[in-house]
Protein backbone atom coordinates (compact mmCIF):
# COMPACT_ATOMS: atom_id res chain seq x y z
CA UNK A 1 0.00 0.00 0.00
CA UNK A 2 1.30 3.43 -1.22
CA UNK A 3 1.38 6.30 1.49
CA UNK A 4 -1.06 7.78 -0.51
CA UNK A 5 -3.27 5.17 0.03
CA UNK A 6 -2.77 4.84 3.42
CA UNK A 7 -3.73 8.52 3.80
CA UNK A 8 -6.35 8.40 1.83
CA UNK A 9 -7.72 5.25 4.11
CA UNK A 10 -7.26 7.39 7.42
CA UNK A 11 -9.42 10.33 6.00
CA UNK A 12 -11.81 8.07 5.28
CA UNK A 13 -11.61 6.62 8.57
CA UNK A 14 -11.54 9.77 10.13
CA UNK A 15 -14.68 10.46 7.78
CA UNK A 16 -16.66 7.40 9.12
CA UNK A 17 -15.88 8.22 12.79
CA UNK A 18 -17.10 11.78 12.65
CA UNK A 19 -20.05 10.54 10.90
CA UNK A 20 -21.07 8.42 13.67
CA UNK A 21 -19.79 10.61 16.53
CA UNK A 22 -22.37 13.30 14.99
CA UNK A 23 -25.23 10.97 14.46
CA UNK A 24 -25.24 9.83 17.86
CA UNK A 25 -24.96 13.44 18.81
CA UNK A 26 -27.97 14.39 17.19
CA UNK A 27 -29.68 11.13 18.26
CA UNK A 28 -28.91 11.93 22.02
CA UNK A 29 -29.83 15.57 21.35
CA UNK A 30 -33.53 14.83 20.18
CA UNK A 31 -34.21 12.68 23.40
CA UNK A 32 -33.30 14.94 25.01
CA UNK A 33 -35.08 17.69 23.25
CA UNK A 34 -38.38 15.36 23.09
CA UNK A 35 -38.26 14.78 26.95
CA UNK A 36 -37.62 18.59 27.98
CA UNK A 37 -40.71 19.40 25.04
CA UNK A 38 -43.41 16.37 27.01
CA UNK A 39 -42.54 17.88 30.06
CA UNK A 40 -43.40 21.81 28.99
CA UNK A 41 -46.52 19.85 27.21
CA UNK A 42 -47.76 18.12 30.30
CA UNK A 43 -47.05 14.51 28.97
CA UNK A 44 -45.98 11.80 31.14
CA UNK A 45 -45.84 7.77 31.29
CA UNK A 46 -46.19 6.13 28.27
CA UNK A 47 -46.99 9.73 26.45
CA UNK A 48 -43.28 10.39 26.47
CA UNK A 49 -41.91 7.37 24.80
CA UNK A 50 -44.54 8.12 22.45
CA UNK A 51 -43.52 11.64 22.30
CA UNK A 52 -39.68 10.86 21.94
CA UNK A 53 -40.25 8.50 18.76
CA UNK A 54 -42.57 11.38 17.17
CA UNK A 55 -39.82 13.55 17.87
CA UNK A 56 -37.02 10.82 15.81
CA UNK A 57 -39.74 10.54 13.05
CA UNK A 58 -40.37 14.09 12.50
CA UNK A 59 -36.19 14.54 12.00
CA UNK A 60 -36.30 12.20 9.30
CA UNK A 61 -38.70 14.19 7.20
CA UNK A 62 -35.65 16.18 5.59
CA UNK A 63 -31.78 17.47 6.13
CA UNK A 64 -31.20 19.88 9.07
CA UNK A 65 -33.14 21.20 12.32
CA UNK A 66 -36.12 22.40 10.75
CA UNK A 67 -38.18 19.68 10.91
CA UNK A 68 -37.81 19.04 14.40
CA UNK A 69 -38.30 22.66 14.89
CA UNK A 70 -41.42 23.22 13.36
CA UNK A 71 -42.67 19.69 15.10
CA UNK A 72 -42.11 21.11 18.46
CA UNK A 73 -42.91 24.93 17.34
CA UNK A 74 -46.75 23.18 16.15
CA UNK A 75 -47.27 21.29 18.96
CA UNK A 76 -46.51 24.19 21.48
CA UNK A 77 -48.44 26.27 19.84
CA UNK A 78 -51.59 23.68 19.88
CA UNK A 79 -51.12 23.50 23.14
CA UNK A 80 -50.55 26.78 24.17
CA UNK A 81 -47.42 26.07 25.44
CA UNK A 82 -45.94 29.73 25.22
CA UNK A 83 -42.10 29.34 23.98
CA UNK A 84 -40.78 31.90 21.85
CA UNK A 85 -39.06 30.99 18.18
CA UNK A 86 -35.43 32.20 19.70
CA UNK A 87 -36.36 30.03 23.22
CA UNK A 88 -36.72 26.74 21.20
CA UNK A 89 -33.82 27.27 18.88
CA UNK A 90 -31.52 27.85 21.78
CA UNK A 91 -32.45 25.19 23.51
CA UNK A 92 -31.52 22.76 20.49
CA UNK A 93 -28.29 24.50 20.28
CA UNK A 94 -27.71 24.08 23.86
CA UNK A 95 -28.72 20.27 24.15
CA UNK A 96 -26.74 19.28 20.87
CA UNK A 97 -23.77 20.68 22.50
CA UNK A 98 -23.96 18.95 25.97
CA UNK A 99 -24.82 16.26 23.60
CA UNK A 100 -21.84 16.53 21.54
CA UNK A 101 -19.74 16.70 24.69
CA UNK A 102 -21.07 13.70 25.97
CA UNK A 103 -20.20 11.44 23.19
CA UNK A 104 -17.23 13.02 22.47
CA UNK A 105 -16.58 11.20 26.34
CA UNK A 106 -18.41 7.87 25.89
CA UNK A 107 -17.37 7.71 22.43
Amino acid sequence: MTTFNRREDAFEKKFVHDEDLQFKAMARRNKALALWAAEKLGRSGDQIQTYIGELIAADLQEGGDEDVFRKIRGDFDAAGVTQSDHQIRRTMDEMLQKAIAEVKITG
